[in-house]
């Protein structure tokens, strides 16, 4: 089953969440993502995605998009007294052709199956802040399990045994075999992060539906994020 969020943003997804407990929750988590564009992604220092050639019905097309896999392990959070501890979480969309506007395209959001309701609506409303953005649609697609695994060279992670979704990333060659680390760049409306360990992608892929993509050799990173309610412009 497929809950329908609508053509909304993600701030308006919670409407029923206590808005007295948003006063105090924090999130720390380490992401393994990949996208379409090549290394590293131009999405964080412009509006535009890069541009994709592809196959139409009138020949050969050129459009800009950014479809991207991102999967979370959430290493230590809270939603008032909601522990997050562990959690995996898994999204999959792309940002269109231009969020000059803070509007993107599409994307699917899916939680592991042992995460309960209050767990789920505390990730919800949190990832509003984390993503301060309007989504053309957004949904929340069937439980899947979630196989999470990073190390210095390799990140993988599968969605539903890669049967749904799947993360390949290996470290990108620098020159000592230390990995390469962006710093100083925001990573969305997380205002702390450790760093983008550069990782292109041996795979990306959402493998379900009309909208289904894959991309091989294409960016890809791993990163740890922090932000805290007291992070959030009242």
């Amino acid at each position: 089953m497929i809950l329908a969020l609508g053509i909304v943003g993600m701030s308006h997804v919670l409407a029923e969440q206590p808005q007295s407990s948003e006063s105090d929750w924090s999130f720390n988590a380490t992401i393994i993502e990949a996208c379409s564009c090549p290394l590293f992604c131009p999405c964080y220092f412009n509006t535009t995605p890069a541009l994709h050639s592809s196959h139409g019905s009138h020949g050969m097309e050129a459009e800009h998009f950014c479809r991207f896999n991102r999967a979370f392990r959430i290493n230590k959070g809270h939603y008032g007294n909601v522990v997050l501890d562990g959690l995996k979480l898994w999204m999959a969309g792309d940002l269109g052709s231009d969020f000059s506007h803070d509007q993107v395209d599409w994307g699917v959001l899916i939680f592991e199956p042992l995460a309960t309701k209050d767990q789920r609506d505390a990730i919800r409303a949190i990832l509003t802040h984390v993503y301060p953005v309007k989504w053309k649609s957004l949904t929340v697609e069937k439980d899947g399990a979630i196989e999470w695994k990073a190390g210095h060279d390799r990140a993988e992670a599968r969605l539903d045994g890669g049967r749904i979704g799947e993360l390949v990333l290996r470290r990108a060659e620098g020159i000592t075999a230390d990995p390469i680390v962006i710093k100083n760049v925001k990573y969305d409306g997380a205002p702390r992060n450790d760093g983008f360990i550069l990782m292109p992608d041996e795979l990306e892929a959402y493998k379900v539906g009309e909208r289904a993509f894959e991309f091989k050799g294409t960016s890809g990173f791993m990163i740890t994020i922090d932000m805290t309610s007291k992070d959030v412009k009242r």
